[in-house]
């Protein structure tokens, strides 16, 4: 109760002792065991966090509260991740959201995010309760309750016949420290098939490495000998198999055991494939997205397991990139980009090849050619 700011009477409240009874009871509440048990790994992590900025541990429970310890929750209201963060709120504590990731998402950065929230929430409102309440329905609409009630006192606030605070705050404080109550109960864990939960390191047990640019998660799995999809549960803000390809590096996480691994055998390697995504706008096809980035169509079709060559407005395509194509824009070896005064007779004869190979590999049923074309050259 102290690290809430909550007074000891509290522990007689009826609906939160209620919620504790049906929390504590294995049969009833397995799925609270359960979502503690998946978490093993990471809280650890979220406790390190949140004693780095102030915040007290029992305030792991708000993310149980919020999200069952998901990373993949997802509300109605667009609320995503463990602490359930609004796209706004999100980016305003520098989580990305774009078409590559959703730190949302994002276990270490998210918690990183929440903890900062919490912390400005203490500092405005003074108790801890009272930031726990302030992050279930908003600093403006506590601070409009406190005003009305004319105090701050917890049992003033949860009073049900005024309604200072939404009902679902109400029972959301009452739900975060029944969670807190039941999770650090001893005796009760000791005497459960859950009895390890008590053995829970100090230590983290995760860690943190980067990829390069566009690096793949898959390639990463391989070389490391983590399952893929041990892999992907820890790295759910990764909205494909592979980092961001705007940034030299990203981080990813791994579990701890497997970093003198990673260490001794990951090397960005300079010739390799990175990937994009490209959104189909009117009048792609995969011919034209392929000349685009320098890849085969049919790799395309394949990469992306399309059962046609149809496309659909917005659909998204991964593609992979030689990034040796990438470096040069074009490869003069099957490319030529088409200058002031060519004609097809002349590139042909330039290249050693005949017009009518370069309007069969071009798709061109005239002889016609505009400045800037990128015409494929089979020499």
């Amino acid at each position: 109760m102290e690290s809430f700011d909550i007074e000891a009477s509290f522990l007689y409240d009826p609906i939160m002792n209620q919620m504790k009874v049906e929390k504590s009871t294995i049969q009833k509440n397995k799925h609270f065991f359960k979502a503690m048990d998946e978490a093993y790994t990471f809280i650890p992590a979220i406790k390190g966090i949140l004693a780095k900025h102030g915040v007290p541990p029992e305030f792991l429970y708000l993310a149980m509260a919020e999200s069952n310890f998901s990373t993949k929750a997802y509300s109605k209201k667009r609320a995503s991740g463990l602490w359930q963060f609004m796209p706004g709120t999100a980016k305003l504590y520098g989580l990305k959201i774009d078409e590559y990731v959703d730190e949302r998402r994002d276990l270490i950065k998210s918690t990183e995010a929440a903890a900062k929230y919490l912390s400005s929430l203490h500092k405005r409102f003074g108790k801890w309760y009272l930031a726990a309440i302030a992050y279930n329905c908003g600093g403006g609409r506590l601070n409009h309750a406190i005003k009305k009630a004319g105090s701050n006192e917890l049992s003033v606030l949860l009073d049900p016949k005024k309604k200072y605070i939404p009902r679902e705050s109400r029972y959301y404080i009452r739900k975060i420290v029944a969670l807190a109550m039941v999770g650090q109960d001893e005796q009760f864990l000791m005497h459960s098939e859950y009895e390890h939960l008590l053995n829970r390191a100090n230590a983290y047990s995760i860690s943190t490495v980067q990829l390069s640019s566009g690096d793949s998660i898959v390639r990463l799995s391989k070389m490391v000998g983590i399952p893929l999809g041990e892999l992907k549960k820890l790295n759910r803000h990764l909205k494909y198999d592979f980092v961001p390809p705007y940034a030299d590096s990203y981080e990813v996480y791994i579990p701890y055991i497997k970093l003198n691994e990673f260490k001794r055998k990951y090397q960005p390697e300079p010739m390799k494939n990175i990937y994009k995504v490209h959104v189909v706008t009117k009048g792609d096809n995969l011919s034209f997205i392929g000349k685009k980035y320098g890849v085969s169509y049919n790799v395309i079709k394949d990469f992306n397991k399309l059962k046609s060559f149809r496309l659909k407005l917005n659909q998204r395509l991964i593609i992979p990139i030689d990034i040796r194509i990438k470096a040069t824009k074009i490869d003069t070896r099957h490319y030529y980009m088409v200058k002031k005064g060519d004609t097809l007779d002349s590139i042909s004869k330039a290249h050693k090849v005949s017009v009518q190979n370069i309007k069969l590999q071009n798709h061109l049923s005239g002889s016609a050619i505009r400045i800037g074309d990128r015409l494929k050259i089979n020499e």
